[in-house]
């Protein structure tokens, strides 16, 4: 439930797949995996090494995020207030851009860091070994949250979707500030307290 409840990587990959198309989607969605992989390892050097973060530095980092994620979002929201022309609706990002894109918003996704910092931990004795137990949760996650990806993408390019796309991706953008507003006032209060 927690992958398929929409956050901000859906918002990301939906607006992605409505401007840029499936493919430059499927790219964000790669870097928002490869995201989800070092923070799972992270988990794991967390729980092997009894490695514990400051929480000021997570605040930071989660700060940080928050920014580039309020960043997206008032893209979106100026893209979806503009003109509807043609060149709007023909990919024009490299590959690139939608790994690096999909990375920091994966990395900073609070409901990734809480999945795999806080959740992950709670369910990694599902065999004797730890060590399998990790690959194996590591590896269910990537497998349901491609296939929970791949079906908003499919959605995303419907004809619903594209005859609403202004409406989709000024949803999507609103969804994201949201985040982002909620994270910086959240990150503020941790650093204070």
């Amino acid at each position: 439930m927690l992958v398929a409840t929409p956050g901000p990587v859906v918002a990301l990959i939906v607006t992605t797949s409505l401007h840029a198309g499936p493919r430059q989607a499927l790219l964000t969605a790669l870097g928002t995996h490869a995201a989800s992989l070092l923070l799972a390892l992270l988990a794991v050097l967390m729980l092997t090494t009894g490695l514990a973060l400051d929480p000021r530095l997570i605040s930071g980092f989660s700060l940080l995020g928050c920014g580039f994620i309020g960043w997206l979002a008032l893209q979106g929201l100026r893209e979806a207030a503009g003109p509807q022309t043609a060149a709007a609706t023909t990919p024009t990002a490299p590959g690139r851009r939608g790994l690096a894109n999909g990375f920091l918003l994966g990395i900073s996704n609070p409901k990734d860091i809480i999945f795999f910092v806080s959740f992950f931990p709670q369910f990694i004795q599902v065999s004797r070994s730890f060590e399998r137990s990790a690959l194996l949760l590591t590896l269910v996650w990537v497998v349901i949250d491609f296939a929970v990806l791949g079906a908003y993408i499919l959605m995303a390019r419907q004809g619903f979707s594209l005859k609403y796309k202004r409406q989709v991706t000024g949803l999507s953008s609103l969804m994201l500030l949201a985040v982002a507003v909620v994270g910086l006032v959240y990150s503020v209060l941790e650093l204070y307290r």
